[in-house]
C-alpha cells in the first residue's frame, strides 16, 4: 500500500471517531445522524419503473446484527415500488444455500462473510459476475465516482478483474478486558516481547489463562494473529505470497520466524488448552466473563456479545501485537464485499440494489447500529454519539505511529485456509513444530497450485 493510501485511510479513521464475524445484536436507534445525501430520499419512487420484479439477497447475520439491511431493504423498496425482496439470511445461511450455488441456481446479490463463506472460492469457481467496468459508471448522488469512495479499493484477482465490493471495513485485533488490566495494575502490550511477559504475569499471579481462540474456527486465529504478524516480519510482499500459496513462501525463515513465535506460546502454557474444542461464540464467553485475558476477533465482537458483557468490563483492543520490539503493531484490514452472482435472474435490480447501499447516510447507520465501519470515504461520524466507545479507542491506537496498516491482496481460498486451519491447531495443541508446520503448509500451497 502507498504512503498516501495509508495516509487517507488513516485520516479517515480519524473522521470516524467518536462515542460511542461474525455474530451479534445491534444497538438500533431513530436519532437523526445528520447525514444527508443530495438527489436520494427513502420516499423517492423510480419514476422509470425499469428496476422491478423479484430481487434474491443472500446475507449472513452475525456480529453486525441484521438491523442495517433492514434499514436498507426498506429504503430500496420505498424507491422501487416495483421491486420485491426475497431475503436468505441468518446464522448459518451460507450452508443452507450452498446446494442452490452449486447447482446453478443463486441468488441475485450475496453478501461473503461468515463461516463456510469464501470469496476467493467463489471467483475461483466461476460464480460471481465480472462488476469491473460496471463500477467504473457508478456514481455516489453528490456525483462522486463510488470506484473512488473506498477507503481500500475492490481485490482484483490474477485475471486482473474485480468481482466483489468492499461494503465493511473492519479489522482483527487482540481484545482485552481494559477494567480488568487496570484494577490489576497489567499494561497492554506493544510487542510479541511484552506481550510474553503480560501473558507470563498473568498466568503467575491470576487463575485465567492468558490466551484464547476457537479452535473449530481457526481462521480466527490465522487472520487475527497470524496475518499481521506476517505483514509485520515481511510487509506485503510476504502476506500476499503466503496467502496466494506461492512456492517457498511457507517455507521461508521469515514464516518459520512467526510459527516459532506461536510455539513458543503453546510451550510456555499460555494458550487455553481447551481451545481446540470452543467455537467462536464459547470462546468469546470464556474471554468476557474472565477465564481468559486475550482473544483474537474483529470488531463485531462487542456488538455479538452485548446481551452477555458484565456491567464491569470494559472493551480493550490492540493490533495483534506479534511485532518485534521497537518495530510498529500491524493492522490487516478485513473487508466484507457484496457481490452479484454470475447466474443471477435480475442483474439489473442486483446492480441497483448495491448502487443503493453504497449512501454516506447509510455508512452513518452502519457504524451506529454495528459498531463497525463501512468502507467508504469521507464519512462523518464526529456528530454521531451512539457510535462505541471502543472504536474512538481503538482509533486512537491506529492512528498512532504505533500502527502500519498492511494490505492484502484478495482473501485466503478455502482450498488452502482449511489446510492451513488443521495445521494450525495441531501446533497450537502441541502435536507438531513449527518446521513441521512450514513443512505441511509448504505442501498444502504446492496441491493448491497443482489443482487451480
Amino acid at each position: 500500500m502507498s504512503i498516501l493510501a495509508i495516509l487517507f485511510i488513516m485520516s479517515l479513521l480519524v473522521g470516524c471517531s467518536s462515542d460511542s464475524s461474525d455474530e451479534g445484536q445491534g444497538n438500533e436507534t431513530e436519532e437523526n445522524t445528520g447525514e444527508t445525501d443530495e438527489g436520494t430520499g427513502d420516499a423517492e419512487k423510480d419514476t422509470e419503473g425499469s428496476i422491478s420484479g423479484e430481487l434474491e439477497i443472500q446475507y449472513f447475520v452475525g456480529g453486525y446484527g441484521d438491523a442495517w439491511w433492514k434499514e436498507v431493504i426498506d429504503g430500496f423498496t420505498s424507491k422501487y415500488p416495483d421491486v420485491q425482496i426475497k431475503e436468505q439470511a441468518g446464522p448459518n445461511i451460507n450452508e443452507e444455500m450452498k446446494t442452490r450455488w452449486i447447482s446453478g441456481n443463486p441468488p441475485d446479490v450475496v453478501y461473503i462473510d461468515g463461516a463456510g463463506s469464501s470469496e476467493t472460492q467463489m471467483v475461483e469457481d466461476g460464480q460471481l459476475m465480472d462488476l469491473s467496468d460496471w463500477v467504473e459508471s457508478v456514481e455516489l448522488p453528490d456525483g462522486t465516482p463510488l470506484a473512488d469512495s473506498f477507503i481500500v479499493p475492490p481485490s482484483k484477482f490474477d485475471d486482473g478483474n474485480l468481482y466483489s465490493l468492499p461494503l465493511v471495513f473492519d479489522t482483527w485485533g487482540t481484545w482485552y478486558d481494559k477494567a480488568w488490566f487496570e484494577s490489576e495494575g497489567f499494561e497492554a502490550p506493544k510487542d510479541f516481547e511484552s506481550w510474553m511477559s503480560s501473558m507470563k504475569e498473568i498466568k503467575n499471579n491470576t487463575d485465567v489463562t492468558p490466551f484464547v481462540t476457537t479452535g473449530q474456527y481457526p481462521y480466527y486465529f490465522s487472520r487475527g494473529v497470524l496475518y499481521p504478524a506476517f505483514a509485520a516480519a515481511g510487509g506485503e510482499e510476504l502476506l500476499s505470497s503466503v496467502i496466494k500459496g506461492d512456492e517457498g513462501a511457507w517455507s521461508s525463515d521469515a514464516v518459520l520466524d512467526v510459527m516459532t513465535k506461536v510455539q513458543t506460546m503453546q510451550e510456555e502454557g499460555l494458550i487455553d488448552p481447551g481451545f481446540g474444542a470452543l467455537n467462536h461464540t464459547q470462546s468469546q464467553m470464556n474471554f468476557i466473563l474472565g477465564k481468559n485475558a486475550y482473544i483474537p476477533v474483529g470488531f463485531w465482537l462487542p456488538n455479538e456479545m452485548a446481551n452477555d458483557v458484565p456491567d464491569d468490563f470494559q472493551f480493550g483492543f490492540v493490533p495483534s501485537p506479534m511485532n518485534d520490539a521497537g518495530e510498529p503493531m500491524a493492522i490487516v484490514p478485513d473487508l466484507r464485499p457484496l457481490a452479484i452472482a454470475k447466474e443471477a435472474k435480475n442483474p439489473e435490480a442486483a446492480k441497483a440494489f448495491i448502487e443503493f447501499a453504497f449512501q454516506k447516510k447509510y455508512a452513518s447507520k452502519f457504524a451506529e447500529l454495528t459498531g463497525a465501519m463501512m468502507n467508504m470515504k469521507g464519512v462523518d461520524l464526529d456528530s454521531n454519539e451512539n457510535v462505541p466507545v471502543y472504536l474512538k479507542d481503538a482509533n486512537k491506537m491506529i492512528n498512532s505511529d504505533q500502527v502500519k496498516i498492511y494490505q492484502k491482496p484478495y482473501p485466503m481460498s478455502a482450498d488452502l485456509e482449511t489446510p492451513l486451519g488443521n495445521a494450525l491447531v495441531s501446533l497450537m495443541l502441541g502435536e507438531m513444530d513449527a518446521e513441521e508446520f512450514t513443512e505441511t503448509m509448504e505442501a498444502a500451497a504446492e496441491e493448491y497450485r497443482n489443482n487451480k
